[in-house]
C-alpha cells in the first residue's frame, strides 16, 4: 500500500493526525494527579481591540486617538473610568454578579506583532526571542495528564497549546461523527488485513497505531457525550457551536480537563465598529449560554473561563477607520471562584505609550498562566512555564 493512496482513502486521515497514540489508557485516569476542576479557554483570533473592548470612557486622549472609532454612548460603565462595549451586556452580568475578572495591560516583553508568532508565544509561554515545540497546556499534558482527552479542542485540528512532547491533547468537533468516521468500511478493512509491522515497512505504523487509538477514543468519547444532550438554546454560530459541545463534553462527565476553543476575525484594520460590534455579540451570547448550561447541572462551579487574544491594537485609529497590530491587550476570567473579582488592576495608561505609541503591559501573561496552574489545576506550574512567575490573586 503506498503511503499517498492509504491517506487519500481514508476518511478519517485529516483527523487521526490530531489523535495521539495513548488513548488506550483512558480506564486508569487518576483524578488526583489531574485534578477535577476543568480549564475553558476562548481564543479570540486576529487581535481583539481591547480599548473598545473595556472603554477607559473618562480619558480625553482615548477619544482624541479615535474620532470615528472610540465607543461613547450606551457603554456599560464598571466604575468612573472603565466600561465595556454595549455588546457585552452577558458580561456585564457576570461581572455584577461577581463571576468576572477582568486583567488589563496584559503582555510580554519586547512583544512580536505578527499574528503567528504572538500566538506561539501565548500558546508555548515562551519568551519572544524563544521557541518551543510544545505547547504550556501540552506540557501540562505530558506531566500531568492520563488520557488525551484530558485536553479536548474542539475543532478540527489541534492547537500548539494543545500540544506535548510525549502526551498531547486531541482535537474533536464532534464526537457523532468521528464515531461513525471510525465505522467506515475503509476504514475496517485497513485495521482487519494490515498490522503494524507490515504498515512499517511501508513506513505507515504510526498512522496505523494512531487508527488503533482512535478508534478506541471516538467510541469512549461518543458513549459517554451521548448521557447528556443539551437542550439549552445557543446562538447560531461558530462559537457558540463549539461552547455547546463543551458543555455537552462538561456535563456528560467526559475526563477533559481542558477544553480549547476559538472565534476569529479580529484583525479589525478597516471598518472595524461594525465587525467588532458583531463579534464581541456573538462572543457574549455564547459564553451566556455556555454558563447557563452549565449551571443547570451545577458543573459551573467547577470550571474556569479564560479568555485572551494574542495582542491588543494600536491607540490611534488608522485612515481606514481600523486599528493596526498593538501590544498589551486585557484579559477576562470567569468562574464562581474568583478571589479578587471585577477590575483586578489599573487600566491602561494612554499618557505613557511606547515608542510606537503602544501600550506598555504591566502583566506578564504566563502569571496568569503559573495562577491558573498552580491555584486551579492544582499542579507545579514551574515545571510547565520552566520558569517561575509572580502568581497573581484573582484566584
Amino acid at each position: 500500500m503506498k503511503r499517498r493512496n492509504f491517506i487519500k482513502n481514508t476518511a478519517l486521515a485529516s483527523t487521526l493526525f490530531y489523535v495521539p497514540s495513548f488513548v488506550n489508557a483512558f480506564n486508569t485516569l487518576d483524578l488526583k494527579s489531574v485534578g477535577y476542576k476543568r480549564l475553558v479557554i476562548v481564543q479570540l483570533s486576529g487581535g481583539n481591540d481591547g480599548l473598545n473592548t473595556v472603554i477607559p470612557y473618562s480619558n480625553d486622549i482615548y477619544y482624541k486617538n479615535r474620532p470615528i472609532i472610540q465607543i461613547k454612548s450606551d457603554v456599560l460603565k464598571l466604575n468612573s473610568e472603565l466600561a465595556l462595549h454595549p455588546s457585552l451586556a452577558p458580561i456585564k452580568n457576570l461581572y455584577d454578579q461577581g463571576y468576572l475578572t477582568i486583567i488589563n495591560n496584559v503582555g510580554y516583553p519586547n512583544p512580536n506583532r505578527s499574528h503567528f508568532r504572538s500566538t506561539d508565544i501565548w500558546h508555548t509561554a515562551s519568551k519572544s526571542d524563544e521557541y518551543l515545540t510544545s505547547g504550556w497546556l501540552g506540557r501540562y499534558m505530558d506531566s500531568f495528564g492520563k488520557n488525551p482527552y484530558n485536553a479536548i479542542e474542539v475543532d478540527e485540528s489541534l492547537s500548539l497549546a494543545l500540544k506535548g512532547k510525549s502526551l498531547s491533547g486531541m482535537a474533536v468537533k464532534n464526537a457523532k461523527q468521528l464515531y461513525r468516521n471510525t465505522q467506515d468500511p475503509y476504514f475496517k478493512k485497513v485495521l482487519e488485513h494490515h498490522n503494524e509491522q507490515h504498515l512499517s515497512e511501508h513506513n505507515l505504523g504510526y498512522l496505523y497505531k494512531t487508527m488503533i487509538d482512535a478508534k478506541n477514543s471516538a467510541k469512549y468519547i461518543y458513549n459517554s457525550t451521548k448521557t447528556y444532550i443539551s437542550n439549552q438554546e445557543y446562538p447560531d454560530n461558530p462559537l457558540g457551536a463549539q461552547l455547546k459541545t463543551a458543555a455537552e463534553f462538561i456535563n456528560s462527565g467526559v475526563d477533559c480537563k481542558v477544553l480549547y476553543t476559538s472565534l476569529g476575525g479580529f484583525d479589525t484594520h478597516f471598518n472595524q465598529k461594525g465587525r467588532q460590534d458583531r463579534l464581541l455579540t456573538v462572543y457574549a451570547e455564547s459564553i451566556d449560554a455556555f454558563i447557563k448550561d452549565l449551571k443547570k447541572n451545577d458543573t459551573f462551579r467547577d470550571t474556569l473561563i479564560l479568555t485572551f487574544s494574542e495582542f491588543g491594537r494600536r491607540v490611534k485609529q488608522n485612515a481606514a477607520n481600523g486599528t493596526d497590530h498593538g501590544t498589551a491587550n486585557n484579559v477576562f476570567i470567569i468562574g464562581e471562584n474568583l478571589q479578587k473579582k471585577g477590575i483586578y488592576n489599573d487600566g491602561p495608561d494612554l499618557s505613557n505609550l511606547d515608542e510606537n505609541g503602544d501600550l506598555k503591559y504591566t502583566v506578564d501573561f504566563r502569571s496568569i498562566y503559573a495562577t491558573i496552574l498552580n491555584k486551579w489545576m492544582n499542579v507545579n506550574d514551574k515545571i510547565i512555564l520552566n520558569d517561575t512567575f509572580t502568581p497573581l490573586t484573582f484566584l
